[in-house]
């Protein structure tokens, strides 16, 4: 005959154990942070609340210039390639941003509370792993010009002297001097195809005959608003005034639909010889 040992105390300790650490875990679970796994879609940095104030917050202090979604307006940047976003930590530079502006590339300062910079910031933030993660092969500032260099610098000269007529705008004794010392590979290749420090601006001239001229905010259909050298914002429904538009990039534009993939690398290669 088998003797069955009484387990029953055993079993009451194990279930004892049990049920004490049973909150020790679940608080950790709450302490540690969440954290992107394959699959999962976004990594929400910030509470899904905060995120949601911070896009109606940035979309009406912002999307004029950055566009809604901050993937760049008519006048402001891609704010998803920006490396004051992209090595933000909790607005440390984000925010320095935002209460101080640009003025010198023409954006101004915002009166802000710090907890509707840190709404912005954790929009921003989510923004920035929502295109991650739809594009995680985003080219860095630090790509190798090994893998950029593919084309025939002698090439790109005549080009950039003929049939580009780059040089009925640029100088190599000007703004292209030590170009490839002052900007990384990879954005010197995005910027000779569209250049991000250049700016339109605009003439407004007023039904009495006044001018103003400055950097292009707004330009509809309906309204039209600068701001002028002196950092003044002004303004004007668009039928009410004249505007001239001057865009330098222009002919920009104009070549992107001529440029062919050799042509590109080629002035590409050209560029990179001016140290």
């Amino acid at each position: 005959m088998r003797v069955i040992p009484n387990r029953k105390p055993t079993f009451l300790v194990l279930l004892i154990l049990a049920c004490c650490s049973l909150p020790l875990l679940i608080k950790a679970q709450e302490k540690s942070p969440a954290k992107k796994r394959v699959g999962e879609g976004i990594w929400h940095e910030y509470p899904a609340a905060q995120v949601s104030r911070g896009r109606i917050q940035f979309r009406k202090t912002c999307g004029f210039c950055h566009g809604p979604n901050a993937n760049g307006g008519s006048v402001g940047p891609d704010l998803m390639s920006s490396a004051v976003v992209r090595d933000d930590h909790h607005g440390n530079l984000i925010g320095k941003v935002i209460r101080t502006g640009f003025p010198g590339k023409g954006m101004p300062h915002f009166n802000l509370s710090s907890a509707q910079i840190m709404d912005i910031v954790a929009f921003l933030r989510y923004r920035l792993n929502e295109v991650d993660l739809r594009s995680p092969e985003r080219v860095s500032a630090n790509y190798a010009l090994s893998k950029l260099l593919v084309g025939n610098a002698k090439a790109g000269k005549a080009f950039f002297n003929g049939a580009g007529k780059c040089s009925s705008c640029h100088s190599l004794t000007g703004d292209l001097k030590g170009i490839a010392k002052k900007i990384p590979p990879a954005e010197l290749q995005a910027d000779l195809l569209y250049p991000s420090n250049a700016h339109a601006t605009a003439t407004v001239t007023t039904s009495s005959g006044r001018q103003y001229t400055g950097r292009i905010r707004l330009l509809t259909r309906y309204d039209v608003a600068i701001v002028d050298s002196a950092g003044w914002y002004r303004s004007w429904p668009r039928h009410s005034v004249k505007v001239q538009v001057h865009d330098p990039l222009a002919a920009h534009r104009k070549l992107l639909f001529k440029f062919t993939d050799t042509e590109m690398h080629n002035v590409f290669a050209y560029l990179e010889t001016l140290k």
